[in-house]
C-alpha cells in the first residue's frame, strides 16, 4: 500500500486490526488484555468509563447477540441494582437504556472487528480458536 497517496480514513481501519471494549479496572478485561498482547493480537481499547458507547452500537451488538447476551446478571453492578430496576429489564430498548446509563452492566469484554462481534467474554480456548 502507498501511505504516501492514501487518506487517513483508508489507512486506519487497516492499522486497527480490532476494538476491545470493557473497563480498564475490570479483573476480566485485564486477563483478556494481557493474552492478547502476549499473543501478538494488534487491537486498540475502548474505555466504557471514558468514552461511553452509543445506543446504536449497543443495537448492532444486540442484533448479533441478542440482549440477554449482553447484560451481565451476574456482575456486582447488576446484583447492586434495585429489584424494580432490575425487574423493567424485560426486552431490547430497556436493556439497552440500562446499559447506555450504567456501562458497568455491560458484559465485558466484547471484541469487534468491522462491526462484527467476534467474542463476548473471556475464556482463553475461545480466544485461541478465534485469534490463532
Amino acid at each position: 500500500m502507498n501511505f504516501a497517496k492514501t487518506s487517513r480514513k483508508e489507512i486506519l481501519p487497516k492499522l486497527i486490526a480490532m476494538i476491545v471494549y470493557g473497563i480498564k479496572n475490570c479483573n476480566t478485561v485485564k486477563t483478556a488484555l494481557e493474552w492478547l498482547k502476549k499473543n501478538h493480537v494488534d487491537f486498540e481499547f475502548h474505555d466504557y468509563k471514558t468514552k461511553g458507547i452509543t445506543g446504536s452500537k449497543l443495537k448492532a451488538w444486540a442484533k448479533q447477540l441478542g440482549w440477554e447476551s449482553l447484560v451481565n446478571k451476574r456482575g456486582t453492578t447488576w446484583r447492586q441494582l434495585e429489584d424494580v430496576v432490575q425487574s423493567k429489564v424485560t426486552n431490547e430498548s430497556a436493556a439497552i437504556a440500562l446499559m447506555k446509563d450504567n456501562t458497568s452492566v455491560i458484559k465485558r469484554p466484547l471484541i469487534e472487528k468491522d462491526g462484527k462481534v467476534l467474542v463476548l467474554g473471556f475464556d482463553e480456548s475461545s480466544y485461541a480458536r478465534v485469534f490463532l
